[in-house]
């Protein structure tokens, strides 16, 4: 399956082994409650689903890549104790706590949170010292003598055998004992995330045209050579950072990227015309709704691979203006939502100061994605500078409450403009995209992946559902009747 619906068939479970029942104990006793394990392609995003699913369900997450560890760390240190049986004393040989698991108990009075996931990575790579602990740890979710607390799902990951070669198969016995999911790239799946995650808009372009390139793993003279998710991932934060510092990342920073050789020149070629282009066709002005006839006849008489990437670089550029308003809207609702609280409670430092506890136990949780920290601490520091604007006007006494609310209204009302001008700047440029799009495609495939891919996207579906587009509408109707279309025409083909 693809990694969207592992990461759903996981949450489902966790969900499920956390339920309790009318007594408050769990209706799938931790017995009974099978760990996961993972099995797919290297870099595909096992680890990061994790994280998205532990912060869905409001849990802990420990993640360990066990080939990092020795047999010791793992199990822990072996120590001689007296015991008596019957009227005879013997020696016996116990261990120290295993790192992992201390790992588990710190997590919990780090964050407060008592249940959780323990994730442990590459698990069918370890060591021939430590393959029985393994094996020992998915049959009976024991490290030495400590057991995985009640609570806390396991969850494991491996690669199969045709990607590694230190793999070592599990015995009949073990997977009779666990939950096996096994995991397949999917660029398409993929590229939902990519939008999330604000994935470099020439990455997105070139895989557009350039499908099978998303994911290589293959054997040459030379040895192994492989591009990977994680590698585009990785590559995307370099080109962000270069941009912003005036660099230029030739074939061979994009190869130690992606590391298969033909690939990574490839793509950096693309990267020099997709510079190139938007410099030609003057993206920014589009977007303002002002381009000539020269751009036209230009696209006009354009091959496939430009015309697409045009389209590609509007949708990335429309993507920023989104997101911008979603984080806007996100940021205006949450400080909102702290103001109402100080309009009954009366006491803006308080609420401050509560709002900034909110935000430092969410952090310690790790329930935050960078976006939402980022949005957390700005409310913060909003209300922390309503706070000295009423104490520098001298509005904090307690006979002044209404007047020292409407001054904070006064500047939440500053903040509210600030969002609607975020909104409207993304619907104007919407707008001015689809009048481009029509003027130089009109209704064509060029027009069908601009839609698909605002149906892609996490931000432009966000943004859609609060605001009306007359020609998206329009053009996304005839996308999904001819989507229909197709489907009956197949179902067609396969009665015949």
């Amino acid at each position: 399956m693809n990694i969207k619906r592992a990461k759903k068939e996981i949450q489902d479970s966790v969900t499920a082994y956390l339920k309790k029942d009318s007594y408050g104990e769990y209706m799938i006793p931790s017995i009974r409650q099978r760990p996961i394990l993972l099995m797919g392609p290297p870099g595909i995003g096992k680890t990061q689903i994790m994280e998205q699913v532990a912060r869905h369900c409001g849990i802990a997450l420990v993640s360990y890549t066990i080939t990092h560890h020795t047999r010791q760390s793992a199990v822990g240190l072996p120590f001689i104790r007296e015991k008596t049986y019957g009227e005879k004393t013997y020696s016996v040989t116990e261990y120290t706590m295993s790192e992992i698991i201390s790992s588990v108990y710190e997590k919990m009075e780090e964050t407060g949170l008592k249940e959780g996931i323990l994730f442990i990575d590459e698990i069918n790579c370890v060591s021939e010292t430590l393959a029985p602990t393994m094996l020992q740890f998915l049959q009976c979710k024991t490290f030495g003598n400590q057991k995985v607390p009640e609570g806390w799902i396991i969850v494991a990951a491996g690669n199969p055998p045709e990607y590694n070669k230190s793999v070592r198969e599990f015995d009949v016995v073990t997977l009779d004992r666990i939950r096996r999911i096994d995991v397949e790239e999917n660029y398409e799946v993929w590229r939902e995330y990519a939008y999330r995650a604000g994935i470099h808009p020439a990455i997105l372009s070139y895989l557009e045209i350039r499908k099978d390139c998303f994911y290589r793993m293959e054997t040459t003279v030379d040895g192994r050579t492989f591009v990977t998710a994680r590698g585009w991932e990785d590559l995307s934060e370099l080109l962000k950072v270069y941009e912003a510092i005036g660099k230029k990342a030739d074939r061979e920073v994009v190869h130690q990227y992606l590391q298969h050789w033909k690939i990574a020149k490839d793509f950096a070629n693309y990267l020099d015309l997709f510079h190139k282009y938007k410099k030609d066709y003057g993206l920014e002005k589009i977007l303002e709704g002002h381009y000539g006839k020269d751009t036209l006849d230009k696209l006009k008489f354009a091959s496939f691979d430009e015309r697409l990437s045009v389209v590609g670089m509007l949708i990335g550029k429309l993507s920023e203006l989104f997101q911008a308003s979603y984080l806007a809207d996100q940021y205006v609702t949450r400080l909102f939502g702290w103001l109402k609280k100080y309009k009954v409670q009366g006491n803006l430092a308080d609420i401050k100061e509560e709002a900034e506890k909110e935000y430092e136990k969410l952090r310690r949780a790790g329930q935050l994605t960078k976006e939402a920290d980022h949005m957390l601490r700005k409310v913060a520091d909003t209300l922390e500078r309503y706070v000295v604007i009423l104490k520098e006007e001298h509005l904090e006494q307690d006979g002044q409450k209404d007047e020292a609310f409407e001054r904070v209204r006064a500047e939440f009302a500053k903040e509210a403009d600030k969002r609607q001008q975020a909104v409207d700047a993304a619907g104007e440029a919407l707008d001015h995209a689809f009048d481009f799009m029509e003027d130089a495609f009109g209704d064509s495939q060029e027009m069908v992946c601009f839609v698909t891919e605002l149906n892609t996207n996490y931000y432009s579906i966000q943004y859609l559902k609060e605001n009306d587009c007359d020609k998206y509408f329009k053009y996304n109707k005839g996308l999904l009747f001819d989507e229909r279309r197709e489907k009956i025409l197949e179902e067609l083909e396969e009665m015949s």
